[in-house]
């Protein structure tokens, strides 16, 4: 892999231990702006300090507070808190496999690709390949920049990926929303909906999915960097329609006409 490798460690799988290194699998194109002085185009840095009375706090004098009640907190030090990190370790422990759809999407978070390391290249690409091949996951633990970290290891276009795992008490239920206390849905609303489903059927495009918003504001850039003064189109809001069944209709009217405007049979 071209892309620099941000961490290094040893993938456990019972008594097999493979040198792996840890690459990003995603890169974050979001428009970053820093904080100027309107005059001087200078930085502007941020204080700590105090709301009611506006007194800046020097840095040795700030401490992480946690509020138990209002007014009421419990104060730490680096040290105190430093206490709590975990023992520090390159190995990336393999507890289990299991099916793909037992790990619902909600629990995943960030994912990366384990790479191999040194001389492990056979031993890596024969994994990922019997991994592949089985369609498992594994559930994987391990340590890195003072954290413990919980993940799903998968085998993807001949590579390892790992993604990180939310903690249980992050991964909220569908059985705590509320209980619905309208009308039982219309028969012909389901039949409808069915109906648009199946003809929106698709396949997977990653280059449908853009950030509208980024480019639009990086084309704004580039033309005020070339001393233009652009003006944004404004973004016209959908109609909105009276009932679900109106909605489902133009739905299908929407879906049976292709770019060309011609209708579908």
């Amino acid at each position: 892999m071209s892309a620099p490798a941000i961490w290094k460690g040893i993938l456990n799988i019972g008594a097999t231990k493979l040198p792996v290194k840890l690459y990003s699998a995603v890169d974050d194109k979001a428009v970053h702006f820093h904080i100027l002085d309107a005059s001087g185009h200078e930085p502007v840095k941020q204080r700590m300090v105090v709301p009611d009375t506006g007194k800046e706090v020097p840095h040795e004098e700030i401490r992480r507070g946690l509020e138990l009640e209002p007014g009421t907190f419990v104060t730490f030090t680096d040290e105190e808190l430093a206490q709590f990190d975990p023992k520090e370790s390159r190995d990336i422990e393999i507890t289990r496999f299991l099916p793909p759809e037992q790990i619902n999407h909600q629990w995943y978070d960030h994912p990366y690709y384990l790479g191999p390391d040194e001389d492990a290249d056979t031993g890596y690409f024969a994994f990922a390949r019997a991994l592949g091949n089985k369609n498992l996951e594994g559930v994987a633990r391990w340590v890195m920049r003072d954290k413990h970290y919980t993940g799903a290891l998968q085998a993807r276009d001949g590579y390892l990926v790992l993604v990180t795992l939310r903690h249980a008490d992050e991964v909220l239920s569908a059985k705590e929303l509320p209980t619905p206390s309208g009308k039982a849905p219309d028969p012909r609303e389901i039949q409808m909906a069915r109906q648009l489903v199946a003809m929106m059927e698709d396949e997977f495009r990653p280059e449908d999915f853009k950030d509208e918003y980024r480019d639009r504001v990086m084309q704004f850039i580039e033309a005020k960097a070339k001393g233009q003064k652009p003006k944004l189109k404004v973004m016209k809001a959908r109609a909105a329609t009276t009932s679900l069944l109106d909605a489902l209709s133009a739905s299908l009217e929407g879906a049976k006409k292709p770019a060309g405007g011609k209708r579908v049979a």
